[in-house]
């Protein structure tokens, strides 16, 4: 998302409730639900709730353009050697049994708000995630890859137990979970593409150095079928949930609403 975009996403916010993608219990229509929208439901069931049933999503974060550009930049390298069924440099470094591989489905699984799809029939809803990419190894095992770029003063060799690298697993796991939805037989270990921008050079030179590694992760998606059904128990609830402590969003209403309370009463004094 460009600035542009931003801003498009920023006026639509501020207008207030929304009329579309909101579920609607009676409806027997089949909804969309996206790896995103997943993740908040883990992250805080009450914004997800709020979101989703309610049509009030949270306010958009700024877009982060140069991941954006790093990642299509990836997915060029890559492609190029794809079309030649050659493996990566990179690939061949890390050691990692691996090449490119072409597949018909693949352009649209990259697709945002398209992505790979799975209609979950017992939910009646459809799945969906979009992939960076899309390696297969030797055992004819098709691998999930992910792409990931930042800028540390020392480069991402592994993932940690940080919010959002919980996040990376989850995601990574949702995406084995639909390939293998969409009939593929895929691996259980995929991998993120890091890619690490270096800040300890002396000036820029109108251009950034990366290091990159190669991260591996053993999934397992067997959560993923039981979320869905405990995501629809709670759409399909008139009562909204608890908010989950640790969501900042809902502490900064929470103590707004008691600021704005305090001053209410203070002026009826």
């Amino acid at each position: 998302m460009d600035g542009s975009l931003y801003n498009e996403a920023m006026s639509d916010y501020y207008r207030g409730k929304r009329s579309k993608n909101m579920y609607d219990p009676d409806e027997g229509q089949p909804f969309k639900l996206s790896r995103s929208r997943i993740d908040l439901f883990m992250e805080c069931p009450r914004c997800f709730y709020i979101d989703r049933r309610m049509g009030v999503d949270r306010p958009p974060g700024y877009p982060f353009a140069l991941n954006s550009a790093v990642d299509n930049l990836l997915k060029n390298e890559f492609d190029a050697l794809r079309e030649k069924e050659s493996t990566h440099p990179l690939i061949k470094h890390f050691g990692i049994d691996a090449r490119p591989v072409a597949h018909d489905m693949l352009d649209e699984w990259r697709e945002n708000f398209k992505g790979a799809q799975f209609h979950h029939q017992p939910t009646n809803f459809i799945i969906t995630g979009a992939i960076d990419d899309l390696w297969i190894n030797s055992n004819g095992e098709y691998i999930v890859v992910d792409y990931k770029a930042t800028a540390k003063s020392e480069p991402v060799k592994k993932l940690g137990n940080a919010d959002h690298h919980n996040r990376y697993r989850r995601q990574l796991e949702i995406y084995q979970w639909l390939l293998r939805r969409n009939g593929l037989i895929v691996s259980d270990t995929g991998y993120w593409v890091y890619c690490t921008g270096q800040r300890d050079k002396d000036k820029f030179d109108a251009r950034i150095d990366f290091d990159i590694n190669i991260i591996p992760h053993k999934g397992n998606d067997e959560w993923v079928e039981p979320m869905i059904y405990q995501i629809k128990h709670t759409l399909n609830s008139d009562q909204m949930p608890q908010p989950s402590e640790e969501c900042d969003y809902c502490l900064y209403w929470y103590e707004r609403e008691k600021i704005e309370q305090t001053e209410s009463e203070a002026k009826q004094q």
